[in-house]
């Protein structure tokens, strides 16, 4: 019997059905992002002044033979059937860090063998191969003192497993931020020593994942003995001068502007949430939109991520040395399903043992065993006049012990009405899994308890 797995895309494909709703067509292909579109006045300032270089360079990208089709695209994970319709708009300035960047968005319909290849041996193949001649051509296009500090890709790709009892695909994302000087000086390397030296100060991602791409081993390498040029804080030369939140379905993340559920209401005077230590989320009633009003919007999300920065930051910083966050993806709010989810993620403490293992249980002890045993400290932590309808636990597993080891990501997005039952024993673990969206990397599953055991 095989499984029949139900995609689940980037969040960002979310947000696509809700920016076609306010048009009556999808941009035309080849298209950019125009710079009214962008809420960020230094992003926005960026777009108006290489506006025609990102068009040009659009095209010149969709014009390119890859050796499987590639889309440019502003949301990655798109089903390839929905691909040549989709936004192309996939080049855009965004913020990473608090550095402003020019990131390359896009999917690249391979579907790896996960038998014959490792994750290193596939990210480094979409590396090669889609990266790295995108960079050629972006590096000709746009001036290298660009007004930015770094170049970035988030590409994703399919892979592919087949095991005795059913087939299994599902999906990766490579993420690579370069220093702006070394995305010119990758463009120009001609050998892979030489490339390799560049990657290793520089960002890579792999699912979500800090990884230590290596370009001619088989397995990757050490991230903690690489060099990181891309600091966490700007310095003294960065562009940046605001900063937002990055979510971790996209790590590469823009503002854009969207209709809001409700008009800003101004703030009273004074500081309404004043910094501390206590990373309880005060009620946003008074300027926070209701959300049954009308279907939220991206920007909603963004709106309450902006006005509870200072709260989010503390919450992250507790929940690294309590909850086991992971320090990339802090907490943040976004959109699933028309519901706005406070989405965090965690290192599952928990060492599993061989890749071929059950995922169904996996998944159970994930739940049982790591995350509802923390559920009622983390949901104290809220306040519960905050208005959001879901909570988003995303929660990493180590599948094979050391750096070089695999992994994956079981996410549990659960009512918040059905979590506070649960963590006041009202209802069971398995009621509220029944109520509840679980996805093994990306794809949807059912979970029973009980017959995991």
């Amino acid at each position: 019997m095989k499984l029949r797995p139900s995609f689940r895309f980037s969040r960002r494909t979310l947000f696509l059905a809700i920016g076609l709703a306010t048009s009556f067509s999808a941009p035309p292909a080849s298209a950019q992002v125009s710079p009214s579109e962008i809420l960020n006045p230094d992003l926005r300032a960026l777009e108006e002044s290489y506006f025609q270089q990102l068009k040009t360079l659009n095209q010149s990208i969709a014009r390119t033979k890859f050796p499987f089709p590639f889309y440019l695209s502003r949301f990655v994970g798109l089903d390839p059937a929905h691909q040549t319709e989709a936004d192309s708009r996939g080049l855009e300035f965004a913020r990473f860090h608090d550095r402003v960047i020019l990131k390359a968005t896009g999917n690249y319909n391979v579907a790896y063998d996960t038998g014959r290849l490792t994750q290193n041996e596939r990210a480094a193949s979409t590396f090669r191969t889609v990266v790295l001649p995108i960079l050629e051509q972006l590096t000709a296009a746009v001036p290298e003192d660009l007004a930015c500090d770094g170049i970035g890709f988030e590409i994703s790709h399919h892979v592919h497993t087949r095991e005795r009892s059913y087939d299994y695909e599902g999906k990766e994302i490579l993420v690579v931020v370069l220093d702006r000087d070394d995305a010119w000086a990758l463009a120009r390397a001609s050998t892979d020593s030489a490339r390799q030296e560049i990657l290793n100060r520089s960002k890579v991602y792999v699912s979500g994942t800090d990884f230590g791409l290596s370009l001619t081993e088989r397995d990757p390498l050490n991230v903690q003995a690489l060099p990181r040029s891309i600091p966490a804080k700007p310095d003294a030369t960065s562009t940046a001068r605001s900063s937002t939140f990055v979510a971790r379905s996209s790590l590469l993340k823009s503002i854009h502007s969207r209709p809001s559920v409700s008009p800003d209401v101004p703030s009273p005077a004074g500081d309404p949430n004043p910094a501390s230590g206590n990373p309880v989320l005060p009620s946003p009633r008074a300027v926070d939109p209701s959300p049954a009003s009308s279907l939220p919007a991206p920007a909603d999300a963004e709106r309450l991520n902006e006005k509870h920065q200072a709260q989010l930051a503390a919450l992250a910083k507790e929940g690294a040395t309590k909850f086991h966050f992971a320090d990339y993806a802090p907490p943040t709010f976004m959109v699933f399903r028309d519901e706005i989810a406070l989405q965090m993620t965690l290192r599952n403490s928990i060492q599993f043992g061989r890749v071929k293992g059950s995922i169904y249980k996996r998944a159970a002890q994930s739940f049982d065993l790591f995350l509802a045993p923390q559920l009622k400290d983390l949901s104290d932590r809220i306040s519960p006049d905050l208005q959001f309808q879901l909570f988003d636990f995303s929660v990493l597993n180590r599948l094979s012990p050391g750096v070089k080891g695999s992994s994956e990501a079981i996410e549990f997005i659960c009512p918040r009405t059905a979590l506070k039952q649960f963590v006041n024993a009202e209802i069971t673990n398995q009621q509220l899994l029944d109520q509840s969206v679980v996805l093994v990397n990306g794809v949807r599953i059912a979970l029973n308890l009980q017959l995991v055991e």
